[in-house]
């Protein structure tokens, strides 16, 4: 059974583009099109597509508030995100809430193809470069660590919870000595606060 599609995009020269595109295949039913988000449930309501190829940036109602709405009423629709923007915000936003997949305008249309049949099988379809970006966001960088061994003992221990006080015992050095330690350690990281400290300590050096 062909995969039912509905379009989403401001530029009628988009949507003419990928109706063409779908028409030329027999796998793909184009079943409707819209500029805009406004109408978003009573289409998706119309004409039921198993998948949305939504354009992010509309006049009115742009795509991320109509995938929220369509995913809140319909989790069953598929929606692939479509973009010329290589926007990290946006990508973390639609992933978020719900998008099946992400794409770039630019991508070939053999690969906007496979994109929708990945979506429409469960699959999570992402254009490589966008798949890089969300690798990058949640591996954290290997820094390299620009505390002194001892500082960054010191930093262990307060980020385990111990005052500066129970930090000299333990080591069996003076409190002012931790304080030397401490203040350093808020040099080198170029920040102000224990707290900010103690996040990256979290963030970059807890093993």
């Amino acid at each position: 059974m062909a995969i039912r599609i509905f379009i989403y995009d401001d530029s009628d020269e988009r949507r003419d583009s990928l109706k063409a595109l779908l028409m030329l295949n027999d796998d793909f039913k184009f079943v409707g099109e819209a500029m805009n988000c406004k109408n978003v449930l009573f289409e998706i309501e119309t004409y039921y597509p198993d998948v949305v190829l939504m354009d992010i940036n509309m006049p009115e109602v742009d795509g991320i508030e109509g995938l929220r709405q369509i995913k809140t009423h319909h989790p069953e629709v598929k929606v692939l995100m479509q973009t010329a923007f290589d926007d990290s915000e946006k990508i973390f936003t639609c992933i978020k809430n719900g998008a099946s997949g992400y794409i770039l305008k630019n991508d070939k249309p053999q690969r906007i193809l496979q994109a929708i049949e990945e979506v429409n099988q469960g699959g999570a379809a992402m254009n490589p470069a966008i798949a890089q970006k969300v690798l990058d966001f949640f591996i954290p960088k290997q820094i390299e660590n620009p505390l002194s061994p001892k500082e960054t003992q010191v930093l262990s221990l307060l980020a385990d919870g111990l005052s500066y006080k129970m930090v000299a015992d333990k080591l069996g050095v003076s409190y002012s000595t931790v304080n030397t330690h401490a203040k350093r350690i808020y040099e080198k990281l170029h920040i102000s606060s224990l707290g900010e400290a103690i996040a990256f300590y979290y963030k970059n050096l807890k093993p």
